[in-house]
């Protein structure tokens, strides 16, 4: 009864209800909406803290957002541990510099690799603070509260996955 516990693929309605029950637990221990973006840029500015401690205590968005560990560092640290908890007990953990289905597309090298998951982290970066928020925080927390913006920013998050996947792979839903 409880096989899908160890596969590689749960099934969605499990998982959408664990990420709800999240999302609440979230907001009933933290008060605090569900996201990960706000902990990469308190890193960054942690980094810069220890480099130039008057330049980020002269940027305005460090004067809202303190550059120290909180709570949301957890989420990544949970993100990173369940992850490999789940790649291993479904027999599916590998360590590999290029995935299969990158290799098929674009080939094998490495350098390659890294430099486009680079690129793709940083525009991922700067799309999440620009947009407020990442996908965790609209799609989940944001829809979750009715806000409008994050609906937009969802329905936006789907429709640019879909037409990436598209350009880059060749797969077409149309």
């Amino acid at each position: 009864m409880y096989d899908w516990l160890f596969s590689a693929t749960w099934p969605p309605y499990v998982v959408g209800a664990g990420i709800g029950i999240l999302a609440w637990m979230t907001f009933l221990l933290s008060d605090r909406p569900l996201g990960a973006s706000t902990a990469y840029a308190k890193t960054a500015g942690m980094i810069e803290k220890a480099i130039s401690r008057e330049n980020v205590a002269s940027m305005p968005y460090y004067r809202q957002v303190t550059p120290e560990p909180d709570w949301q560092w957890t989420i990544i640290i949970g993100v990173i541990a369940g992850g490999f908890i789940a790649a291993y007990t479904s027999g599916t953990f590998a360590l590999s510099a290029v995935p299969p289905l990158f290799a098929a597309a674009f080939g094998a090298d490495t350098f390659f690799r890294f430099a486009v998951a680079l690129a793709g982290g940083i525009t991922l970066g700067i799309g999440a603070r620009w947009a407020g928020g990442c996908t965790t925080g609209h799609g989940i927390s944001g829809t979750l509260q009715f806000s409008l913006a994050s609906w937009v920013a969802a329905l936006c998050f789907f429709a640019g996955g879909i037409l990436a996947a598209g350009l880059l792979f060749g797969f077409w839903f149309l």
